[in-house]
């Protein structure tokens, strides 16, 4: 398996939008952000220039909620010219390997459940994003289980190959 490859301006504005979907807390639906270049987005609207971050190459624009299947939704979308990239945020439980083994066959749904319902289920806030041109980022952070814990943030441009792979094919015309 052939690792993904990276940008340090695209795991910057991978760890941007966690950081901004975590400051309105957990319990969050799925969110989308297309990624413009920031000189763009400031020759294009000016007044923007005391919110922008000139030094950032890349600044994410949130989307309209997603509706129904995720899967569905992101087959359906088709980004402009002028988006090089997109990241989506998500809320995801994770189980350990050998407890995945064990999970029935069924409808995503069904699974979901059964997942949340597992004593070593995990909960944790996924971040993907790619480029045009291939590169790819993810951040995740654990939810905390007790008081006074600090979250766990891991980044692998390969925690999410699904789901990258998706995101590339938004960007593909």
């Amino acid at each position: 398996m052939t690792q993904p490859r990276t940008a340090p301006e695209l795991s910057s504005v991978a760890r941007e939008v966690e950081e901004f979907v975590a400051s309105g807390g957990w319990d969050q639906g799925p969110q989308l952000f297309a990624l413009v270049p920031t000189d763009h987005l400031l020759r294009e609207q000016p007044d923007l220039a005391d919110r922008l971050d000139p030094a950032s190459a890349l600044t994410p624009v949130a989307q309209d909620a997603l509706e129904g299947d995720l899967a569905d939704a992101l087959a359906g979308i088709m980004w402009p010219e002028v988006v090089v990239g997109c990241a989506l945020a998500q809320e995801i439980v994770m189980l350990p390997p050998e407890a995945e083994a064990e999970l029935p066959d069924g409808d995503s749904d069904a699974l979901g459940r059964v997942a949340a319902g597992h004593p070593e289920a995990r909960e944790a806030r996924l971040v993907a994003a790619v480029s045009r041109d291939g590169a790819m980022a993810c951040v995740l952070r654990l939810r905390t289980t007790g008081e006074g814990e600090l979250d766990q943030v891991v980044e692998h441009p390969g925690l999410a190959r699904n789901l990258t792979a998706a995101l590339l094919d938004t960007l593909r015309a």
